[in-house]
């Protein structure tokens, strides 16, 4: 029986293993001490600790320790490392993944930039680091060479913000990959990101199971993707797929890798970006579209299956002409991150979690399976459950939404529906933004370009009808104690009537007004109605059907509608409310890691000058000056962990 260790964490590990499980492998999960309980440890047939995930030697040792033949990479961590390659080959274990030579050539974008140059793929025009930036043509993008991910990328459109840019993407770049080699590209101001997938074996076939549309992103962090790319006409489809085909077969490329472009808007050509030597994180969609002709009919492709196929040495066994598409495929990355209030990481002890839909729902954690027959499909990769730990040590991503539909309206409308039914409780996340992002003119039209969400807002939803439904949630099931206390409690002078009006508080006054008619009814101006569960709301609001999962923990009610979370606190009118911090006070506005402190008290500072630097999550954030003044506190220093909400610096303003 083959043995694989998954050399990951999340949600990748699990999907990596059920297909693993599926096709009798025994699977093996390692671990942290953050993780000893999580619940792809659990998922595996056995488990091993290590100190880090990205200790090679502690990796690769707990292979040997499983007697693990293979080891899968997933994505992130050491997923692309050509050492961790040839670590593995040195012990005799198989990667499921290119070999070490191979991402060497194609994991840089400097040497892989030179290689599609060889194999006739058009590149995006550059410069040299040493030339003299004034006579580029900007806007440029300051890139790393090394990694990907949106990590060390800096779009620059003057000469005087070069070296700043250079600095910021070589510290980037080096905190995130150990390498802060640079690029410095032409800047496409709108572009589309289509990527393809490639698949190759061991015995010279490359094949591609079409592209994947991946431009809905923000600083270069995926969002939202599809597939196939609702822009591309059939000529151009042919094309890049046939250059992604003939990159990944100039280097005799083996296993699944994805090769990147970018399509220029205004001129309709595609440059070649750079290829990532592993399973990428969209891969459901490509999955959930892609049909094999076989002998019992078209079928739907299992990517894993594929990658452990290769990996034992069987041929891929289909040909090119075999594999077509079907339908129109979206999916939706869920973060641990504040997407209306800068898109902060967040961390903390998630409440009640449910990823569930009402239609064609699919276990996360499944894999792929069959359509049913009519409407969306919806199926869920992921791996966070109620009362889990979300760390800042980790990537933020908690899981994906992943709709199929016969065509692209049916799969957005689908993903809207089942990106309302997520609640993630305890925890602020991205739901709501993806939620109200799906829903807009722009992604429905397919106008979204690369660099769409850094210059627009997408709306956010309605604080009005979520504070109405938190109020609701405080309604008294049928059969609760009549002594209840609570704001919808009859007041007492008036034992035969009805509750009296009420003014619930809940961070601004919404007015209601109690019934008691058979099942407990809630009334209010422009007519609402309320079907109360355990966590749960459904009301009728202005004509309008609502729904909401919340939970009340002490003095607050959180929240979540149409994705979004939202905490109301209820207020306690014998609390000492003390003075709020100054508009010169800075916080910390995520829990992480403190990089710099650039000054110290007593200092005076200019207006928009670096306080201090701090990083969550491989994102960083300077901490700026509001006003010119003098710096009274400094509360943290290098290489602190702070908590959100800690007060890092004040700043009084001058006198003038």
């Amino acid at each position: 029986m083959n043995t694989l260790l998954i050399a990951n964490r999340g949600e990748i590990a699990i999907r990596v293993m059920r297909t693993a499980q599926r096709l009798g492998w025994q699977t093996v999960a390692i671990h942290t001490d953050l993780d000893a309980d999580a619940p792809h440890v659990r998922a595996a047939d056995r488990a091993v600790r290590v100190m880090s995930y990205l200790d090679i030697d502690a990796v690769v040792g707990a292979a040997r320790e499983a007697g693990a033949g293979f080891v899968h990479p997933g994505y992130g961590f050491l997923s692309e490392r050509s050492p961790f390659a040839r670590a593995l080959a040195e012990a005799g274990i198989t990667l499921v993944g290119p070999s070490a030579d191979v991402m060497d050539a194609m994991g840089r974008k400097d040497a892989a930039r030179e290689i599609a140059v060889a194999a006739g793929v058009p590149v995006v025009p550059s410069y040299g680091l040493d030339d003299d930036p004034e006579t580029f043509a900007y806007p440029v993008l300051v890139k790393a060479a090394a990694g990907g991910g949106g990590k060390g990328m800096r779009v620059v459109r003057t000469a005087a913000e070069l070296p700043e840019a250079k600095a910021a993407a070589a510290r980037e770049a080096a905190s995130a990959f150990g390498d802060d080699t640079l690029l410095i590209e032409k800047y496409v101001e709108s572009g589309r990101h289509v990527e393809v997938q490639v698949m190759g074996d061991t015995h010279g076939t490359v094949l591609h199971f079409f592209e994947r549309d991946c431009s809905t992103q923000r600083r270069h962090q995926k969002v939202l993707e599809e597939a196939p790319a609702p822009t591309l006409s059939t000529e151009q489809q042919a094309a890049i797929t046939s250059a992604g085909v003939d990159l990944a077969s100039a280097v005799g490329y083996t296993n699944a890798g994805t090769v990147e472009f970018l399509l220029d808007n205004a001129t309709g050509e595609f440059y070649f970006l750079e290829m990532n030597t592993r399973l990428q994180v969209e891969h459901p969609v490509t999955e959930e579209v892609v049909r094999v002709q076989t002998e019992q009919g078209r079928e739907r492709i299992d990517l894993v299956e594929l990658q452990l196929r290769v990996a034992t040495g069987e041929p891929l066994g289909i040909a090119q002409d075999d594999i077509t598409l079907e339908g129109h495929a979206i999916e939706a990355r869920v973060y641990a991150e504040d997407s209306f209030n800068g898109f902060l990481p967040q961390a903390g002890r998630a409440g009640h979690v449910r990823w569930g839909a009402d239609f064609g729902a699919t276990s996360a954690r499944s894999g792929p399976v069959s359509h049913h027959d009519g409407g969306p499909r919806i199926r869920i990769d992921h791996a966070l459950e109620s009362g889990q730990e979300v760390s800042t040590s980790f990537d933020p991503m908690l899981g994906k939404v992943i709709v199929w539909g016969e065509d692209r309206d049916e799969a957005i409308g689908g993903l809207v529906r089942a990106l309302d039914r997520v609640a993630i409780m305890g925890l602020t996340t991205n739901t709501g933004f993806l939620r109200a992002l799906a829903d807009t003119d722009e992604f429905r039209d397919a106008t979204i370009d690369t660099a769409w969400l850094d210059h627009n807002e997408v709306p956010h939803p309605s604080v009005e009808t979520a504070r109405v439904l938190a109020a609701l949630m405080l309604a008294p099931t049928p059969g609760e104690d009549a002594g209840h206390r609570g704001p919808w409690a009859s007041d007492g002078f008036r034992p035969g009537g009805d509750a009296a009006p009420f003014l619930v508080q809940l961070d601004e006054i919404v007015e209601v007004t109690a019934t008691h008619a058979g099942r407990h009814a809630v009334q209010r101006t422009g007519g609402l109605t309320l079907r109360a569960g355990i966590g749960s709301v459904t009301a009728l609001v202005d004509g309008e059907h609502q729904e909401a999962t919340a939970t009340r923990v002490g003095g607050t009610v959180d929240l979540v509608h149409r994705g979004q979370r939202f905490a109301f606190v209820i207020p306690d009118p014998f609390a000492d409310h003390g003075p709020e911090a100054g508009d010169g006070t800075l916080k910390a506005p995520m829990p992480g890691t403190v990089l710099a402190v650039n000054v110290t008290e007593g200092q005076d500072v200019a207006e928009g000058e670096t306080l201090g630097v701090m990083e969550a999550m491989k994102m960083e954030l300077a901490l700026k000056a509001p006003f010119a003044g003098t710096v009274t506190t400094v509360g943290a220093t290098t290489g602190d962990l702070v908590k959100l909400g800690a007060v890092l610096f004040t700043v009084e303003p001058s006198d003038d």
